[in-house]
């Protein structure tokens, strides 16, 4: 049995939860984490917790689900012509407010960006990516939407992971030229991914 999706109860409920999870995570990583203390913390009963999740993964990625819509969010944070040299502030805003919940988040993406959050911001990414350059005419926007999302989510995993390094600062800078560059990169039939 599952709890109903619109009922204000169950938002209440799994808000609990999420924070629960958070704090945990906060002391110690997510896979020493059991579900007798996060009830516990939370004040619920472990029935309850299983009615609104199947595992802790389960709740983990949802808890997190946030980050991947601010980091979308994030990289579309900007109006007309890209520039280069200029990130959104909202990039490097984005990278330096999930610092201090690294640990769950390096739980949850993988190095090169695989992993189930890696595969929830990738599938967010490249859907938004793909609706915005098809909404301007751009070419090739499944190609450009795949190879933006796979860009961001490699990398972001990787800093998370100690593999690239930087502070938040340096990566939005090289993340976002990265980006654009993928964005203006020429394709098989002479155009250029921007228009």
């Amino acid at each position: 049995m599952t709890a109903p999706a619109g009922d204000p109860r169950t938002a209440r409920t799994r808000a609990a939860l999420r924070r629960a999870l958070l704090e945990e995570c906060a002391e110690r990583p997510l896979e020493d984490l059991t579900v007798a203390a996060l009830v516990r913390r939370a004040g619920l009963g472990r029935a309850t917790f299983y009615l609104h999740y199947p595992d802790l993964q389960a709740l983990a990625v949802d808890a997190c689900a946030e980050v991947v819509r601010d980091a979308v969010d994030a990289l579309h944070a900007w109006r007309g012509a890209p520039d280069p040299a200029a990130p959104p502030p909202a990039l490097a805003a984005f990278l330096a407010d999930i610092t201090p919940h690294a640990p769950l988040y390096r739980a949850l993406l993988r190095p090169g960006g695989s992993g189930p959050l890696g595969e929830l911001l990738h599938q967010e990414l490249r859907e938004r990516s793909r609706a915005e350059r098809a909404l301007v005419g751009a070419p090739a926007p499944e190609l450009v939407a795949s190879a933006v999302a796979a860009a961001f989510a490699g990398v972001l995993a990787d800093w998370l992971h100690g593999l690239v390094p930087g502070t938040p600062e340096d990566l939005a800078n090289l993340i976002w030229r990265l980006l654009v560059a993928l964005h203006r990169t020429p394709l098989p039939d002479g155009s250029s991914g921007t228009r």
